[in-house]
């Protein structure tokens, strides 16, 4: 008897002294992860969008009603409840975005609600755009608390579009002052490719201008310039988000930096290579492909994001 209450001792001593191993080598690996995090996904201490920030659509040129509550649908989804039934959801794909908040020294969260909507029919400042015109255009919208996204119409040629972008984020000093101070405020531009460049700002629902050939998928809204509007502008939230004045979150150089979306370009589900956007959801009615469901029964493709909790692409499917 005695034996064994010494064996049973040097048995728990024995356990004491891996579970402090493990415990310490635990603890090792993943301040080693957290380290490796830090060098893969480098924030420049820059201010992010905190609190109740409103998405303002100025609508420049010919839009019809149809094609923009794609946009509006898509923005409110942003902020929607989703049920069980309704995942994989725009909202829990865009809650990625919210772990870069998380490892930001003030640790805030950003809220998106869709905000004024801004209708120029008349196309004011002609059918070519330079980037100073979208600058102008952006300061049509709220210049506080708020993300203003130009969206231009399919008859609309912008400088470098199709050429080297599909939308650009920025931001630009504000007219307004706090404390006798001038801030600043983030912009969007996106455009429709339909007719200029769908094979590059609205793939997979167009053949690619180049690289591998596949078959185009079917758009989830029937419309292949708003649904590849949708992609470009879900990416370039998720980059104003993350890194809205240029010193937030990103990989690389500041003049061309890799974001939260366009550090993994061309991804939309698992199993994505190069030529194929991954395996997606397909709706056995229209069999188009998409990997989030929205609000009003909306169905979109949104890019993956980089996770910085995982140091990978996270995908909604």
């Amino acid at each position: 008897m005695a034996g064994l209450v010494v064996s049973s001792q040097c048995f728990l001593k024995l356990l004491l002294v891996v579970s402090v191993f493990h415990v310490s080598f635990a603890a090792r690996r993943l301040n080693e992860l957290v380290q490796d995090q830090s060098q893969l996904l480098h924030y420049h201490n820059g201010p992010l969008l905190y609190g109740k920030i409103a998405v303002n659509l100025i609508w420049y040129g010919n839009f019809k009603p149809s094609q923009k509550a794609i946009i509006t649908d898509f923005v409110t989804s942003l902020s929607s409840p989703a049920s069980q039934s309704s995942q994989p959801s725009v909202a829990t794909w865009w809650k990625t975005t919210e772990k870069y908040y998380h490892l930001s020294p003030r640790k805030a969260s950003l809220s998106l609600s869709l905000g004024d909507q801004i209708l120029d029919e008349t196309y004011s400042l002609g059918k070519s755009l330079t980037g100073k015109n979208l600058v102008q255009l952006a300061s049509k919208g709220g210049q506080r608390n708020s993300i203003n996204v130009v969206l231009t119409s399919a008859d609309v040629a912008v400088e470098g579009f199709c050429m080297s972008r599909c939308g650009t984020h920025g931001s630009s000093a504000s007219h307004l002052k706090k404390n006798s101070k001038s801030y600043k405020f983030a912009y969007i531009w996106v455009g429709n490719s339909e007719t200029q460049c769908p094979g590059q700002c609205a793939w997979p629902f167009h053949q690619p201008i180049y690289g591998p050939q596949s078959p185009p998928l079917v758009a989830p809204n029937n419309d292949v310039g708003l649904d590849g509007m949708v992609i470009n502008l879900a990416s370039l939230l998720a980059g104003t988000a993350t890194n809205p004045f240029g010193n937030g979150y990103f990989q690389g150089p500041a003049e061309a930096p890799l974001e939260a979306a366009s550090a993994c370009p061309g991804v939309y589900g698992k199993g994505a290579y190069p030529g194929y956007a991954g395996d997606l959801l397909v709706d056995s009615t229209t069999g188009a492909s998409y990997n989030v469901k929205g609000a009003n029964g909306r169905k979109y493709l949104v890019p993956a994001l980089y996770d910085p909790s995982t140091s990978s692409c996270s995908t909604p499917v």
